[in-house]
Parts: C-alpha cells; sequence; structure tokens
C-alpha cells in the first residue's frame, strides 16, 4: 500500500477504481473544457464557415495558451483543409481541427522505454514547485506495479523538505533512497548509481534541486550532476525528464528551451493539468519544441500519472 505525501504530509488519495480513465482525463481536464471546449462548441453549432468564424477561433486558441506561432500554424492548416475537403460548415470544422491537432501531437505521443539499461536512469529536473518529488512518487509506484525494482536519489540537497518527503515514502514502500545531508547534488548520484548496480536494481530515479531558468550559474550546477552521472555510468542518464506546471502556461514553453539547452531534454511530464484552463499550452510545446510528453498528471491520486495519448488529449478537452 503506497502512502506518498504532498507538501502539507497529507497522503496523495488513492486510485478510484470506479471510474474509468477516460472519464478522469475528461474530469482533471474539466478547467482546460470549461475555457477551450465549451467555447468551440458554441463556434461549431452550425454555419457558414467565414472570416468570422476563423477570426473567433483564433481567440480561443490564444486565451487557451495555445500560443501565437501554434496558433497561427493550426489555422493557416485548417483553411487548407477547408479548402481541400470542401467544407461549408462549422460543423464539420470541429473534425478538421481535431485533425490538425492530432497530427502536431500525435509526434510527441512516445511512451518511455526503461528496458534499453539496467539500471535505466532517469534524471527529473524542473523549477522549484513543478511537482518533481510527487512525479518521483507517482513513477515509482508505477514502475513498482510493472514488477521492476526502483532505488530513488534525493539530489534536491537544497531543499531538506524533498529529501524528508522521499525517504518516508521509500521507508513505507520498501525502495531504497539514497540522500546525504553534505549538499553535494553529485555525489549523491554518484553513490546511488553504484548502489543501484550493486543490488541490481531496475531503475533509478534521480531528484535534482529546483533551477529557475534564468538562474544560469545554478543551471551549469545541474548540468555537471547530469555529468557526474555519466561518469560513474557510461549513458547515463537515459532519460532526461523535465516537469512542467501546466499553470505556467507560455513559461512552461520558455522552461522546455532553456532546459533543453542546458541538459538535452529527452522527455517531459506535464503535472497539475487539473488545476488549469491552460491545457492548451501542449500544442505550444509541440510547435516550438517537440520534445515527447511522456507523462501527463491530471490529479492528485497515486494512479493519475499517465502516459501522453495525443488522441485521448484532444478527445477529452474537445469533446
Amino acid at each position: 500500500m503506497f502512502d506518498f505525501f504532498k507538501k502539507d504530509k497529507t497522503p496523495i488519495p488513492a486510485p478510484e477504481a470506479s471510474v474509468s480513465w477516460g472519464e478522469r482525463l475528461k474530469q482533471g481536464l474539466s478547467k482546460t473544457r470549461k475555457q477551450f471546449g465549451n467555447q468551440l462548441a458554441g463556434l461549431f453549432g452550425g454555419g457558414k464557415i467565414d472570416a468570422e468564424v476563423y477570426e473567433e477561433l483564433e481567440t480561443i486558441l490564444l486565451t487557451s495558451d495555445v500560443g501565437i506561432n501554434a496558433t497561427q500554424n493550426l489555422l493557416a492548416d485548417l483553411k487548407n483543409r477547408v479548402k481541400r475537403q470542401s467544407l461549408d460548415d462549422t460543423v464539420q470544422l470541429k473534425a478538421a481541427l481535431k485533425e490538425s491537432l492530432s497530427e502536431l501531437l500525435t509526434p510527441l505521443q512516445k511512451p518511455l522505454n526503461t528496458s534499453t539499461h539496467k539500471p535505466f536512469v532517469i534524471m527529473l529536473a524542473g523549477v522549484n514547485g513543478a511537482g518533481k518529488t510527487t512525479t518521483i512518487g507517482k513513477l515509482a509506484y508505477a514502475f513498482q506495479a510493472e514488477g521492476k525494482s526502483v532505488l530513488i536519489a534525493a539530489g534536491d540537497t537544497f531543499r531538506a523538505a524533498a529529501r524528508e518527503q522521499l525517504q518516508v515514502w521509500g521507508e513505507r514502500n520498501n525502495v531504497h533512497v539514497v540522500a546525504q545531508t553534505s549538499g553535494d547534488a553529485a555525489a549523491v548520484m554518484f553513490d546511488a548509481i553504484n548502489s543501484a548496480r550493486a543490488k541490481n536494481i531496475d531503475i533509478v530515479l534521480a531528484d535534482t534541486a529546483g533551477r529557475l531558468p534564468t538562474q544560469m550559474h545554478l543551471m551549469d550546477e545541474i548540468a555537471k550532476v547530469k555529468r557526474v552521472m555519466n561518469k560513474a555510468l557510461p549513458d547515463a542518464p537515459h532519460e532526461v525528464l523535465l516537469v512542467l506546471d501546466a499553470n505556467t502556461g507560455q513559461n512552461a514553453v520558455t522552461q522546455v528551451k532553456t532546459f533543453d539547452d542546458a541538459l538535452g531534454v529527452t522527455g517531459l511530464v506535464l503535472s497539475k493539468l487539473d488545476g488549469t484552463a491552460k491545457g492548451g499550452v501542449i500544442a505550444a510545446i509541440a510547435e516550438a519544441r517537440p520534445i515527447p510528453i511522456r507523462y501527463i498528471g491530471i490529479g492528485e491520486a497515486i494512479d493519475d500519472l499517465r502516459p501522453f495519448n495525443a488522441h485521448e488529449f484532444i478527445d477529452a478537452m474537445i469533446d
């Protein structure tokens, strides 16, 4: 039985077995649906496709944090589809928009494959408050459910609460947590990888201290941590996961660019989608830096972190 804690030390809720994932996804994206889907429903209620319809659609996309570039490209693609398919009614425009979004987002649907190395080392990065620590707990839960052994490296040596959270969860779920109080994150990573090799562990989840994209000297430190991991185990880390808080909207795009430039991000986790109307930022990210979205988080239950599926996401956001 899991017992992972939020920042206030209250347990994360258990899964709702009676509710399907599709329904939970729709519930989780309810704020985005209200902002995006409901407005689209009014727009796609029937009528002639004209300049006014495109203008209104542009406004809806922008206010849902789809971003200027993605919005312009989606509209251009949509107009081509309307012309190519001889569409003349706004009811038909809904299916065309879903097709355009699918072409944009489907390339990001690449599930994480952890079978290529043992141990498979996953380095997690992101700004403070993005949800890294909670994401680690949820990932560990998911990997254990697959029958894999997990070790956690508490590399956020600047925030004592992060270490405590991970240690408590590790103790109660038989997951070894490597931590230090010295403040040397690189040493934690080195020890954790060597421990994982000695114990024949399948997956290492390596936490790192929160960094702001503007703090270049601190970004250099996290890049150093990555280099130390590579020295401890050639090719490690095998995955660099950037955890993004969906509530930040367009700031998430800036974070993706900066962390990718510094670390070579290989996958994204979009967390806290249940708390925002800015779910459209996923399209802005796809346009600006099409890095695979490995997981999305749509709630506080331990299994509310799931692999990203473009079609399910689009349906939940629009239908």
